[in-house]
């Protein structure tokens, strides 16, 4: 109890000064956003938090809306622009999580929030990685990011939990700083974003 009564703290106590800190960058990549991509600014989804509990997440936009003749979205890779790429790069699309963070519905570190559909997709052990509230970063994302496989991410969300401590959350935001200068694993190669996770495979899932 005290040791997440601490994470909490450190939560709270680090999203609210980075975002009076950043508050020149959030405000102009608001504006960004509004020229080159429109209306809304924001991107929101609902995500499972902790306990698969559902939560809207909060990011910039960094797709447009577009569509085919008969209404279906174009893929990711269309839709994807080049100020939205940027964003991604320098993941500055994730600034507007820092609410989600105060809100309490995130943390600064922990395993990524997905897609609500991919819940009935995990293995008993993967969908320990809801154990925790999700993170704006994680040990997953300074790993490798989306240049590794979903499998190898949920088995390093899982061991961040198991070994979780103030100290591997500061680590973890170090290493961020130093990702997000690389600007590298920010999708999976060949990909515009990241190949949607389908489920373990039969091996797997027979635990062999």
């Amino acid at each position: 109890m005290l040791q997440k009564s601490a994470k909490r703290l450190f939560d709270v106590v680090g999203a609210s000064l980075a975002l009076v800190l950043l508050s020149p960058a959030i405000v102009a990549v608001a504006a960004i956003v509004r020229s080159q991509i429109g209306s809304p600014v924001f991107f929101r989804q609902i995500r499972p938090g902790r306990n698969g509990e559902p939560f809207q997440i909060i990011k910039f936009r960094t797709m447009t809306n577009s569509r085919t003749p008969d209404g279906a979205l174009l893929s990711d890779e269309e839709r994807l622009v080049d100020a939205g790429r940027r964003l991604r790069r320098w993941s500055l699309d994730e600034l507007p999580e820092l609410l989600n963070v105060v809100a309490g519905d995130m943390s600064l570190v922990g395993p990524r929030p997905l897609l609500m559909e991919y819940l009935p997709r995990y293995t008993p052990d993967q969908a320990r990685r809801h154990e925790v509230r999700p993170g704006i970063t994680g040990l997953a994302q300074v790993s490798g990011r989306n240049d590794l496989p979903w499998e190898q991410r949920f088995e390093l969300d899982v061991w961040y939990i198991d070994n979780w401590s103030i100290w591997l959350d500061m680590r973890i935001l170090m290493m961020t700083v130093g990702r997000v200068f690389a600007g590298r694993g920010v999708s999976q190669q060949g990909q515009a974003t990241m190949t949607p996770f389908e489920g373990p495979s039969d091996q797997e899932r027979n635990g062999r």
